[in-house]
């Protein structure tokens, strides 16, 4: 099986980090059996945003993406686990905390569509990307 299916990427965002929600997130993702492959605390700039959301560049939601996004201190995570993408997407939960399921990270840490406590890459392409916006392919392979 290809990395790119056994690898996710996810990211903690700000109002949770800011919230100190991190570690409880961290321990329901080890809970599901996700190995943390790699992990770091970061800023991301405006232009970081921007670029790191550009696919939804012509949305009416990309500003306020890419501006709640580089509010403050981010964790990105490489996760590892067969089926990784699927699985962390059904842990994650719906992107509206308010319809996420219950026990669910977003449904348990969000606040509302924007700031949902969690990015998880949605694709093996979206992974792909995202993973190598944040690491140098060296860190994350194997």
């Amino acid at each position: 099986m290809s990395s790119s299916l056994k690898q996710t990427l996810a990211i903690i965002k700000p109002t949770a980090v800011t919230q100190r929600h991190t570690g409880d997130i961290i321990a329901c993702i080890e809970k599901e059996g996700f190995r943390l492959k790699v992990l770091k605390m970061t800023e991301m700039s405006v232009k970081d945003g921007k670029s790191f959301y550009a696919e939804h560049a012509e949305r009416h939601f990309f500003e306020e993406l890419y501006q709640y996004i580089s509010s403050g201190k981010v964790v990105v995570m490489v996760l590892e686990k067969e089926n990784a993408i699927a699985d962390f997407r059904k842990l994650i939960g719906a992107t509206d905390p308010k319809q996420a399921l219950a026990g669910t990270i977003r449904n348990k840490f969000g606040m509302d569509t924007s700031d949902n406590a969690i990015h998880g890459s949605d694709s093996p392409e979206s992974a792909a990307r995202e993973i190598s916006f944040f690491f140098p392919s060296r860190e994350v392979a194997g």
